[in-house]
């Protein structure tokens, strides 16, 4: 039974190894020299990711590539994505160059409110606190100006407050609804740090000294990652013919059967995750290449996908007067400073190969890559199926699980190309390769 160590947050990097080498792999040098050689050779650069969280050990890679020709609103682009996922960046790229000579992918940004919450019970007067919140807005606002003023300056800051009356689901809850505009900033720590100022004034303003008759007991202070209206579109459309033959589908046959794919989605909740996690793949890899937060960005995704009370498709389709028209509406609160975007080395090259893009233009960015990778796994679905292309990608890992030789896996890249992979063809096939390799005496 393992025992319980007391401190190890202070313990040097090399005494948390040697620690964790000790306890959970008998002592293995093997391991340590592993775990370090993952270390950045500039001591500088591995100190500033030691630092991005806690009891950092080593650096867990993860590949970083790009899918270039992407024709953006009449501009061309080649998207960074970090994913370790096959076929993900490969299915972008035949995207892009579908697309290419059809008018590319054209967005648009629908809004950029992000909000914040102080939730409270307040026992006193309800009637008195709704009567007089407008005095009580305005205080709030003049008295947080010091922490806004600088977001103010930058066309940003508090665009509204709102009393949220929520007793009818908790006795004696209620809620300050804060409206942000925080530029290029996600905004998190500035909202935070903006609410919690809030909290702290609403207690002075609203107690039994000023005539309400209790003073209110703050929950919490926090923003809120669901942004239904910090939104971005992104679409593509072509006449139904524009289409062509779609690995010998014709192009009306196609349309109608893309189209109740993507309904499909739309109405079962089953397909639906598959359908929006898929999204996710496009839209995650740029997220983390610009060193953007995608667990918020998912979870908010998720929750409008489900908005309607039962969980949907993210993406729509139409066919009307000849047009096939393919759309993602998408909330998406995102930024271009602070957080990673000067820090990490490889965020600040993505940045620049998206040619230093705002917050708006990076949301854009995204639900290009969100719309790209659904396009390219409902195109594969609907004519040769989706493993296909995805088992071919898939194939390199399983050879390098079988620790096939180059050798071997450029037989095998050859031998694939006209039959199905899967795990049990590819070992049988390198078994078979091995023994006739014996008996040759190769």
């Amino acid at each position: 039974m393992k025992k319980e160590i007391k401190g190890y947050s202070k313990l040097s990097k090399m005494q948390k190894i040697d620690w964790l080498t000790d306890n959970y792999f008998n002592g293995n040098q093997e391991v340590k020299a592993e775990l370090i050689s993952f270390w950045h050779e500039d001591l500088t650069v591995q100190n500033r990711f030691d630092e991005f969280s806690e009891n950092t050990l080593t650096n867990f890679y993860m590949p970083f590539g790009i899918a270039p020709n992407f024709l953006i609103d009449d501009e061309m682009y080649c998207i960074p994505m970090v994913i370790e996922e096959s076929s993900v960046v490969a299915a972008m790229s035949k995207s892009a160059k579908f697309w290419l000579d059809k008018g590319g992918f054209h967005t648009a940004i629908i809004d950029t409110k992000k909000i914040g919450q102080v939730h409270f019970i307040f026992s006193g007067d309800h009637l008195k606190l709704q009567e007089h919140f407008s005095s009580i807005k305005a205080q709030l606002l003049e008295g947080g100006k010091y922490l806004t003023v600088n977001m103010d300056a930058r066309g940003g800051g508090v665009t509204d407050i709102e009393l949220i009356d929520m007793t009818a689901h908790e006795p004696d809850y209620f809620q300050l609804k804060v409206s942000f505009e925080t530029c290029d900033s996600m905004g998190a720590n500035f909202i935070n740090t903006v609410l919690e100022e809030y909290a702290n004034s609403l207690k002075e303003l609203v107690n039994a000294d000023t005539g309400f008759g209790d003073t209110p007991l703050i929950i919490m202070s926090i923003v809120s990652n669901y942004t239904p209206d910090c939104m971005v579109r992104a679409w593509v459309t072509c006449k139904i013919e524009d289409l062509g033959e779609v690995n010998g589908v014709p192009a009306e046959i196609f349309a109608k059967k893309f189209k109740t794919a993507v309904r499909i989605a739309e109405v079962d909740p089953h397909r639906a995750t598959t359908h929006n996690k898929g999204i996710y793949n496009g839209i995650d890899a740029v997220i983390i290449a610009t060193g953007n937060d995608f667990r918020a960005v998912e979870a908010c995704g998720h929750t409008y996908a489900a908005r309607n009370g039962r969980y949907s498709s993210l993406t729509h389709c139409s066919l009307e007067d000849g047009m096939f028209k393919f759309w993602i509406d998408l909330p998406l609160a995102v930024g271009t400073v602070g957080g990673l975007t000067q820090l990490h080395p490889l965020v600040k090259r993505s940045l620049q190969i998206l040619g230093n893009p705002d917050a708006q233009q990076l949301m854009k960015f995204c639900a290009v890559a969100g719309l790209a990778q659904n396009f390219a796994a409902l195109r594969a679905l609907t004519t040769v199926g989706i493993q296909q292309g995805h088992m071919k990608m898939h194939l390199l890992n399983i050879l390098n699980h079988l620790n096939a030789s180059e050798e071997e896996k450029t037989f095998a890249l050859t031998y694939f190309k006209d039959k199905v992979v899967s795990f049990t063809t590819t070992r049988v096939m390198l078994e078979q390769l091995r023994s006739a390799k014996v008996k040759d005496g190769r």
